[in-house]
């Protein structure tokens, strides 16, 4: 369940454990999950216009780092204009603990994970990083 999804009374608060995954997909062999684990350090409840999402017209595996920010970046967005509004939505500022990301392309897809880096930010201990809610769950009981 996304953070995004919990009701605001019993939302996240400042402090608690998050993580964002990416992988695991796949039939017979999963892909590896890759992730990136830390703590709320700010959360911020904005208005935003969700305009049209960008149109790469390339498959998933051909796109690059650049892609995966530019669609991060136009979060959140819609498919139609006629949907285009303002939408309300949560941010979180997550203070980077831990990571896992692929490091070749053998490891995985280059994904908004890749190389040390979540899209285009070097990943530190302690450095923050601002996300949407709907892309952070929170951490599993005893991890």
């Amino acid at each position: 369940m996304a953070l995004a999804d919990v009701a605001p009374a019993a939302g996240p608060q400042v402090g608690d454990c998050v993580m964002f995954r990416e992988g695991g997909a796949g039939w017979l062999l999963k892909a590896p999950t890759y992730w990136l684990k830390g703590s709320i350090a700010g959360i911020a409840r904005e208005r935003r216009m969700a305009d049209v999402c960008p149109r790469l017209n390339k498959p998933l595996s051909a796109y690059t780092r650049a892609d995966w920010a530019l669609l991060a970046a136009a979060t959140p967005c819609v498919d139609r204009d006629s949907d285009v509004r303002e939408v309300a939505v949560l941010r979180i500022r997550v203070s980077v603990e831990n990571w896992e990301t692929p490091w070749s392309y053998q490891h995985g897809a280059a994904g908004w994970l890749f190389r040390g880096q979540f899209l285009d930010q070097t990943l530190k201990k302690g450095e923050v990083i601002d996300m949407d809610a709907s892309w952070l769950e929170p951490c599993e009981a005893g991890s």
